[in-house]
């Protein structure tokens, strides 16, 4: 129990630390406009998730086991992606009289989202 919360606890700062620097430098680039530093957070670790979730369903992969699932998927993705900045992006385009960007925003996370784990699958397939 210990040792899965360890896992979880640094995942989680790892996480989170590159998903400040990530968004932070797409929005130095770009702007913060529209948020596509949490689109390209939620994106790649949409893809992340999916390689690691084809990796586990082989019983002899490092992420079959308890501690480096707890790290990699619940503690650092956990942390690195974020619904919550998603909602409130979302909401604050739409408060903003900007409808059809707030829309555009969830069609096109979701989208990114379910073609990025399918992605991350598939270049596990591949590479078998």
């Amino acid at each position: 129990m210990i040792s899965g919360l360890i896992c979880v606890v640094l995942g989680s700062a790892l996480g989170g630390t590159a998903r400040y620097f990530l968004s932070g430098l797409v929005a130095r680039r770009v702007g913060e406009t529209f948020p596509w530093g949490t689109l390209l957070v939620n994106a790649s670790g949409a893809w992340l998730i999916g390689i690691v979730g084809a990796l586990a369903r082989d019983g002899a992969s490092l992420f079959a086991s308890s501690n480096p699932w707890l790290f990699a998927v619940t503690g650092f993705l956990g942390c690195y992606t974020t619904v919550s900045s998603f909602s409130l992006q979302t909401l604050a385009l739409a408060r903003d009289g900007e409808s059809g960007r707030a829309v555009g925003y969830v069609v096109l996370s979701l989208v990114l989202s379910l073609a990025a784990v399918a992605a991350g699958f598939a270049v596990v397939t591949l590479l078998r």
